[in-house]
């Protein structure tokens, strides 16, 4: 008897920004999730409300190591979630180091760094979520070395390089928080692991100013380069994020309080 999938998470309950465009966003991944379960191509836990586990995820990993995108990357940031599992161990196994997110930056060091010279097990077992909290070690952002390639999970992308995640915003912050501190420059280049179910047409993605285009598309079959010209600097949007939010990312609230003091110097 297969396992039963879990409730699905409902990640864009406190997002903020445009109500029109939120609405969109979600018409969207209720459309991409739907046509990937139909497609008979989900795997556990289901797609709905996750960056959506595939079949082919693997073949889409060995895909992407075949670029010379891949080739020349030495430090990678990856997302912690199932479809890019493949794609972290096979970082590993190329002697790259990787930084994984925690999920949902819940943490006060809000990242996993993984050495594949320093690993006592397997780079498999490493690179999954529940390998990573007892093999990895997490660190402040400020602890991050700059990173040559960005790999991101996605809900749907185009051949623009315009992406939707699965709601959150937490890939988004990711980015503009290390893009912040000089991690992330203008030659980082982003990837991303999908089925072919989630490359939608382009401009069917409502895209606003802050939204981190991709570089790469790798699915199963084919690799898809994007052209969408030259990418504006990412930056934390505060009007964006709601207070639920900011006091649940633990980064978030200490880079709100020392903006703050910069502001009003001698504030406790």
């Amino acid at each position: 008897m297969g396992r039963v999938p879990r409730p699905a998470p409902d990640h864009a309950r406190d997002a903020g920004g445009d109500p029109d465009v939120l609405a969109a966003k979600a018409a969207l991944r209720d459309e991409v999730w739907a046509a990937i379960q139909a497609a008979g191509a989900a795997r556990f836990p289901g797609a709905y409300g996750r960056i959506p586990n595939f079949i082919g995820a693997e073949r889409a990993a060995e895909r992407l190591r075949a670029t010379s995108e891949w080739g020349r990357a030495a430090t990678i940031k990856a997302n912690p979630d199932a479809p890019q599992w493949p794609v972290r161990q096979r970082a590993l196994e190329d002697g790259k180091t990787v930084f994984m997110a925690v999920p949902r930056l819940a943490d006060a060091n809000p990242f996993f760094l993984l050495d594949p010279a320093r690993l006592t097990t397997s780079a498999r077992k490493a690179s999954s979520i529940r390998g990573a909290s007892v093999h990895a070690v997490k660190v402040a952002v400020e602890a991050l070395e700059a990173v040559d390639r960005v790999v991101a999970g996605s809900v749907a992308v185009d051949a623009h390089g315009a992406r939707l995640g699965k709601g959150g915003g937490f890939s988004d912050l990711e980015f503009a928080i290390a893009t912040g501190l000089g991690l992330i420059g203008s030659t980082t280049r982003i990837a991303t692991t999908v089925h072919e179910s989630q490359v939608v047409a382009v401009g069917r993605i409502p895209v606003t100013p802050h939204d981190v285009r991709v570089d790469l598309i790798v699915t199963p079959d084919r690799v898809i380069r994007c052209r969408h010209g030259r990418r504006r600097a990412a930056a934390i949007r505060w009007a964006d994020l709601t207070e639920d939010k900011i006091g649940t990312i633990p980064v978030l609230a200490g880079l709100r309080r020392a903006a703050h003091q910069l502001v009003t110097p001698g504030t406790a």
